[in-house]
């Protein structure tokens, strides 16, 4: 059994020159702190998968200033217009690869995030606060998820 953590970013900036370039706000990288520390004192994630965007980058440096992180990829399938059924396809082939990794993060967007969610989890189609943490139990054997809980920040 694997824990698959997937996780929006934080709260970032307005649109001013492109999406992919948006960055955190002061809150954003609040809220990405606070849920660095609650991943390191539940979960501990050992790989991390991030979206190229900025406020996703960020994000993910939090987690990483804080986590004992042993394999980070940057993914360009997680972004917001990705396909979610490929981007799991992705994941399960990195996760047979990876067998001594039993933590996986995705620092990702809306909507993907609830995409990859219903795409382990059919039942489920959850909408993401920012910084926001699902936390889904993975049987990589019948490559199914059992969706356990939906995590925010406080701020």
């Amino acid at each position: 059994m694997k824990t698959i953590l997937i996780m929006r970013h934080g709260e970032a900036a307005p649109v001013k020159v492109n999406d992919e370039s948006r960055p955190l706000t002061d809150r954003g990288v609040n809220q990405a702190k606070e849920m660095a520390w609650w991943l390191k004192g539940h979960y501990r994630p050992q790989a991390l998968l991030v979206s190229p965007y900025t406020r996703a980058q960020q994000t993910a440096q939090q987690v990483l200033a804080i986590n004992d992180v042993t394999y980070v990829e940057i993914c360009k399938d997680i972004v917001p217009t990705g396909n979610a059924a490929f981007a799991i396809d992705y994941l399960e082939t990195l996760i047979s690869l990876n067998t001594e990794l039993n933590v996986w993060l995705i620092v990702a967007h809306m909507p993907i995030v609830s995409y990859l969610v219903e795409q382990l989890c059919p039942e489920h189609l959850p909408i993401f606060n920012t910084a926001a943490v699902a936390v889904i139990e993975y049987d990589e054997v019948a490559q199914k998820g059992t969706f356990k809980s939906m995590n925010s920040p406080s701020l």
